[in-house]
């Protein structure tokens, strides 16, 4: 405190709608409501069973290390593996590093991703997905809009032209793509148990 201007205008300005829209989007209501918030509200339109994330949650707010609480609750590795790279690198504090794994890791890779699932997903007899076809849409808008361009730009202003930067950059998002393929096979590994 106080607060002074630090780094790009846009880059800035780019984080903060980061948050704005992950913590405070809207639900199909027009109601406030965070992207996990409106994750939560889909599973149990489906019925899915909420109740080991919410836990997970609970288990967080208490101060609980997110290791010793997924282990808890009984979450695959391939999860827990993603999840601990991706605090690694934010303990890291690299920037450039940190902007990678967002960028191409997940605000790149989502949309795409996304519409192939809103274009499979057909509502069955007696089971509503409108609230999952918004959240699936709403990222799709958000992410495939302004925010990917942006995170490009975000990237390009951190590495600048230093090419270990870049490599770092590089290693890092191929990293992140890799535990992104083993927590899904993960999760399909879970799927096709029960």
């Amino acid at each position: 405190m106080p607060w002074i201007p630090t780094g790009n205008p846009s880059t800035r300005r780019f984080i903060n709608e980061i948050v704005l829209g992950e913590e405070s989007d809207v639900d199909n209501n027009g109601a406030p409501a965070s992207h996990f918030e409106l994750y939560i509200q889909s599973m149990n339109e489906l019925g899915a069973d909420t109740e080991t994330v919410l836990q997970f949650i609970e288990k967080i707010k208490t101060g609980q290390p997110f290791l010793s609480s997924a282990d808890s609750q009984k979450v695959n590795q391939e999860t827990i593996n993603f999840m601990s790279y991706t605090f690694e690198i934010i303990q890291r504090g690299n920037p450039h590093e940190i902007a990678a794994v967002f960028t191409f890791g997940r605000e790149d890779l989502i949309p795409d991703m996304f519409i192939e699932i809103v274009k499979g997903l057909q509502e069955k007899e007696g089971v509503s997905t409108s609230r999952l076809l918004y959240y699936l849409e709403r990222h799709i808008e958000i992410d495939g809009g302004e925010h990917g361009p942006l995170s490009l730009q975000m990237i390009d202003e951190l590495c600048g032209g230093d090419p270990i930067k870049w490599n770092d950059a590089l290693q890092v998002s191929l990293k992140a793509l890799q535990m992104r393929i083993e927590l899904w096979n993960g999760i399909l590994k879970q799927i096709e148990k029960n």
